[in-house]
């Protein structure tokens, strides 16, 4: 059973984020479901990975340009999760070094939408790993190593995301 519990209650611009992120959410899994709906749960499963991940490797482009050191995975994080968003997914850093960041997600505004929306935990489950494909792209852009652990929507406690450098 999936629990996307809540604990940083009433910043406004962080429930302002998260309903953006939300909405974002809701168009992907309507898009996906009605898809599927229409028996073409396949090509769209590959449309959406395609859109999310050319997304990620937009925005991790966007990021390495920003990044003041982009071979400093620490550099990385702070250019990339600002307090805001740490604070809309409830981050906590487990590991933040100048070769990997581990994260744990205590809370995620797109499983809550898929959730509000009645979605079942498989397809949150599937919407989730898809939307994931974006932190695949920015990982990808940046030149490192991506890895997805625990998730809530496969009815974990936490996101465990992990960014690395690549082994040379």
């Amino acid at each position: 059973m999936i629990d996307n519990k809540i604990t940083i209650k009433g910043d406004t611009v962080v429930d302002i984020q998260r309903g953006a992120i939300g909405h974002r959410a809701t168009w992907t899994g309507l898009t996906y479901t009605k898809g599927c709906e229409a028996g073409m749960a396949e090509e769209m499963e590959k449309v959406i990975r395609q859109a999310i991940s050319e997304t990620g490797n937009t925005q991790g482009n966007e990021i390495r340009e920003k990044c003041p050191d982009a071979e400093d995975v620490s550099v990385f994080a702070d250019t990339f999760l600002s307090p805001t968003l740490q604070k809309t997914f409830e981050i906590t850093f487990k590991t933040k070094n100048k070769d990997r960041v581990d994260l744990e997600f205590h809370h995620c505004p797109l499983l809550k939408a898929w959730q509000d929306l009645g979605f079942d935990d498989a397809a949150c489950e599937k919407l989730c790993d898809m939307a994931m494909d974006g932190d695949r792209g920015i990982a990808n852009a940046m030149g490192y190593e991506f890895h997805l652990g625990d998730t809530i929507a496969k009815g974990c406690k936490t996101c465990e995301v992990s960014f690395y450098k690549k082994e040379k």
